[in-house]
């Protein structure tokens, strides 16, 4: 039985705060947006009537989802189990939808308590996920559609330095009108990192079937490990007859906000997933994908704010790696007073309680680094409405 479902989550403030973005080490760009020259991190917070609390990252633009569909049960549903608390949150976006931002909304809120109960039970959230070690592999993921040559050498000697034994790269430069010069970068790309790294290329959904196959063919060569987001995620149609035909594994998963469809991307030959942990709806869900990754014998990798990640992918077979985008990622590294660290290709987890992140708020705050605070109070009637909003 999962660790978590007798836990009762009695929770009396829920708070979102915005930290200053931070700049890019190389502004960056994929296929289908960018640049990207800043980078935030937005945390929820929630506090239960002892004062434990627990956090995570969120999407802070959805506040009203937030207080129209999840504060009123958080608020009034005390001395029940988790179980029931988590099944009264899933129905309550059932209007919203279960394949957008409500469902990631969710599995943010979801991942916070998992981290209240992590930090009340006094372990480390990999150990209350009864992971059995405190490092997970990483690789690296930049390459940005706009970087010069002088660029990609700058950053792929990040990467060797790091350790890593893969690297991913974007293509589909121009949304995806410069194939040629795509080709001509991944060739680059390889030729910096040697034979001995695996090299993945990742297009964003920028093309169309013959599109992929045109590029993928003519880069297959180069010992590709897999080839991410082809075509749009939302056509099972294309995502099975590109698996059909593509000679490199195909992979998906990052898009998703159900872990319900990973199934059906099984049985149109994706060998590769790539769920977010707190983009799907529920940790169990990604539970339950890493699970169905297992027994259909698939890869397997989690991104989003990887230091975050690290924790909950150290809970899957060590072959699973967490992705690092460097370029956007390292400049949040310096809001942490705890963090994993990165040493050879791996991130080695802290052993504090619960997620393996501490941010110091009453610092950033004297710094005049949060740039959105917002608190809800189970005290207030019209909880509808901010109690305090900077």
């Amino acid at each position: 039985m999962n660790s978590i479902e007798n836990e009762i989550f009695n929770i009396s403030t829920v708070q979102i705060r915005r930290l200053q973005p931070v700049k890019a080490v190389i502004p960056f760009q994929d296929a289908t947006m960018g640049p990207f020259e800043e980078f935030s991190l937005s945390v929820i917070t929630l506090t239960d009537t002892d004062g434990n609390i627990g956090e995570a990252p969120v999407f802070s633009a959805y506040t009203n989802i937030l207080e129209m569909c999840m504060l009123p049960i958080l608020f009034h549903s005390h001395h029940v189990s988790y179980k029931e608390l988590y099944h009264k949150l899933y129905w309550s976006i059932r209007n919203e939808g279960f394949r957008g931002a409500a469902a990631a909304l969710l599995g943010q809120v979801d991942l916070a308590l998992y981290d209240l109960a992590a930090r009340r039970k006094g372990k480390p959230l990999h150990e209350y996920l009864n992971a059995g070690r405190n490092s997970v592999s990483m690789y690296c993921s930049g390459g940005g559609t706009n970087y010069s040559h002088k660029d990609l050498e700058k950053e792929m000697d990040y990467f060797l330095n790091f350790g890593t034994d893969c690297i991913k790269m974007k293509v589909g430069k121009n949304f995806g009108s410069s194939m040629q010069e795509d080709i001509e970068r991944v060739k680059f790309v390889r030729k910096l990192i040697g034979s001995d790294i695996e090299l993945a290329v990742d297009a964003n959904q920028i093309w169309n079937v013959d599109e992929a196959l045109q590029f993928i063919r003519a880069v297959e060569h180069e010992n590709i490990a897999w080839f991410e987001e082809p075509v749009h995620s939302a056509s099972l149609t294309d995502i099975a007859l590109l698996c059909e035909k593509c000679p490199v594994p195909i992979s998906f998963g990052e898009s998703e906000r159900s872990g319900k469809v990973f199934s059906s991307l099984r049985n149109a030959g994706v060998q590769h997933f790539q769920p977010t942990p707190y983009h799907l709806s529920s940790m169990q869900e990604w539970m339950d994908v890493r699970d169905l990754a297992i027994q259909s014998g698939l890869d397997f990798s989690s991104g989003g704010y990887s230091l975050y990640t690290a924790a909950i992918v150290a809970a899957a077979p060590e072959k699973f790696r967490v992705e690092y985008l460097f370029t956007l990622m390292h400049g949040l590294e310096s809001y942490f007073a705890v963090c994993p660290k990165l040493e050879n290709g791996h991130f080695i987890l802290p052993q504090i309680e619960g997620l393996p992140i501490r941010i110091d708020w009453d610092y950033w705050q004297r710094k005049d680094k949060i740039k959105m605070n917002k608190i809800w109070s189970a005290e207030k009637t019209n909880y509808y409405s901010p109690l305090v909003q900077l």
